[in-house]
């Protein structure tokens, strides 16, 4: 018999979560597990909550809620040898989907009964945590907007892009990473992909690992606007690394330097971030519930 405890965010995404308790224990394997739900609070609570669980030594935690919250708990559970397990309810779901759980609720939830323990890198952007992606430039604006929206969900996503497409303007970058690295690139985006999608099979850097101890620095040309249609199907057809207007490349740990602070997210979230951030990858600081391997 293992401890797992299942953290509830009720405002993430769309869906109602009310009943969400009742499912879990009516699917949840009780020879298997034994299960404690909670409801979170206020923002940061989850975060508590998952050390705490951490603490009492519970075989794992689940997130239940979209990227924000995914990375909460991770935050309370890097380092230690608490499991991450997630029932993906928000928005995006970029980390869920990059590990194979399943969208829909019933089947995530059955998962679990036939899950096991890998270990998974995170991310630090200064000490911030990400375990997706981070990044600056139109998708950190894109991410401060859509905070600030009254609704949450695709459309919502996608209404806010089109409304600040045409008008944004791209920033100079450099990029250290004090072993001889230095580029200056004006991009339109720049992300720092743990994992290989933003979310809603949005695939950024198609070929990342979360097991390479490696972030994929992915850099989109700031006239990437001139291809935007082909270029958002190669998002969704994983090889927009094959475009012209795409550079990638790999690294450990990266120094960026901006011309002046603008918005940054991690994972999905706007957070403010001093004008230079050092962005470092940790190999193997995660424990992940996963599908089990045949």
């Amino acid at each position: 018999m293992k401890n797992i405890a299942f953290i509830i965010n009720p405002v993430s995404g769309t869906q109602n979560k009310r009943k969400l308790p009742k499912m879990i224990e009516q699917l949840l394997d009780k020879e298997q597990w034994l299960s404690n739900i909670v409801f979170t609070e206020r923002a940061g609570h989850a975060t508590e909550l998952a050390a705490q669980y951490a603490r009492m030594g519970f075989d794992a935690v689940v997130a239940v809620g979209g990227d924000g919250t995914v990375n909460e708990v991770a935050q309370g559970l890097r380092d230690t040898n608490t499991a991450l397990g997630i029932l993906p309810m928000g928005s995006g779901n970029g980390f869920a989907r990059h590990i194979g759980v399943p969208m829909r609720t019933q089947r995530a939830i059955e998962m679990l009964n036939r899950s096991e323990v890998v270990s998974a890198d995170y991310g630090l952007a200064e000490d911030r945590l990400f375990v997706t992606t981070c990044g600056t430039g139109f998708d950190a604006v894109v991410a401060y907007k859509f905070a600030m929206a009254g609704s949450r969900g695709f459309l919502t996503y996608l209404k806010t892009i089109m409304q600040d497409l045409l008008s944004y303007k791209p920033q100079t970058y450099r990029l250290t990473d004090g072993n001889g690295l230095d580029i200056e690139h004006k991009a339109f985006l720049l992300t720092f992909a743990n994992a290989s999608q933003w979310g809603n099979e949005a695939y950024i850097a198609p070929k990342a690992s979360i097991q390479d101890g490696l972030m994929d620095v992915c850099m989109l040309s700031s006239d990437a606007l001139k291809a935007a249609p082909s270029l958002a199907l190669r998002l969704f057809t994983k090889n927009i690394d094959k475009s012209t207007y795409m550079d990638t490349f790999r690294a450990a740990e990266i120094t960026l330097v901006r011309e002046h602070e603008e918005p940054f997210h991690i994972d999905g979230d706007p957070v403010k971030m001093p004008k230079d951030i050092h962005i470092s990858m940790v190999k193997d600081g995660l424990k992940v519930l996963v599908e089990r391997r045949l």
